[in-house]
């Protein structure tokens, strides 16, 4: 395979794992606490002999591959439910959910509680107080407060508050489920920030710019096969050539 081949198959490599991105994102589109993922692509490019003549100058080598994905950590929009467990981060932060993998982070407040009365997540993990421990809500109350500091009250006595915390975004894995795993260390609480009762977060993805980059992605992809085909129906014929030659 000659190297305008592997350069060829690189590149259509990494569009097709963004399309597969793209996709995500679509998907994602009305999932609460959702972050846009994406792709940077990275260009090698390399000077062949006699690339610093004057005859020379345009003959170098260029490989475009995708080099890494990115997360996109930008606010969505606050929708107003009323919930008395659906909570929002008004500003940086994220709550703090206890799974069997160990803890994690979600930007995704839509909890409830289970049968013995513990905050949780729409997959049953404990939602987690600024000290790290499972929230308990005492049952048998008529009222639920939460303030914009995330402490919480049942009929006018605190039960706990809200842990949110930060960490570096350098040091943030994207691991499904709407979670993030952070480095050992990295999470700290963080208090300048605002717990907001009866909203919920919205996913930060923008369908218009989605379909776009989906439509440009899919025509950069069908130009390249139509490259692969060509360089396919190229080397058959000069196959053929050849061994008409020789017989």
């Amino acid at each position: 395979m000659d190297n305008s081949s592997y350069i060829n198959i690189a590149r259509q490599s990494g569009l097709l794992k963004e399309l597969r991105m793209i996709a995500n994102n679509i998907a994602n589109v009305s999932t609460t606490g959702y972050r846009r993922e994406g792709a940077i692509f990275t260009e090698f490019v390399k000077a062949q002999e006699g690339a610093g003549s004057v005859e020379g100058a345009n003959n170098v080598t260029s490989m475009g591959r995708l080099g890494a994905h990115f997360s996109d950590f930008s606010v969505g929009s606050l929708k107003q439910t009323g919930g008395t467990f659906d909570l929002a981060i008004d500003g940086e932060g994220f709550f703090s959910v206890e799974t069997p993998a160990g803890t994690r982070l979600t930007r995704a407040g839509n909890f409830m509680t289970n049968q013995t009365g513990a905050l949780v997540t729409p997959s049953g993990y404990f939602v987690l107080d600024n000290e790290g421990s499972p929230i308990q809500i005492p049952q048998g109350v008529s009222q639920i407060a939460i303030g914009g500091d995330g402490t919480i009250s049942a009929d006018g006595v605190p039960a706990g508050r809200i842990g949110v915390f930060t960490a570096p975004q350098s040091a943030m894995m994207r691991m499904g489920d709407n979670l993030w795993e952070v480095a050992e260390g990295a999470a700290e609480a963080h208090t300048n920030t605002r717990v907001l009762q009866g909203f919920l977060e919205g996913s930060n993805v923008k369908v218009v710019n989605e379909i776009a980059r989906m439509i440009e992605v899919q025509r950069s992809y069908e130009a390249g096969q139509k490259m692969v085909d060509f360089e396919d129906d190229r080397v058959n014929k000069t196959i053929s050539a050849i061994r008409q030659a020789v017989t």
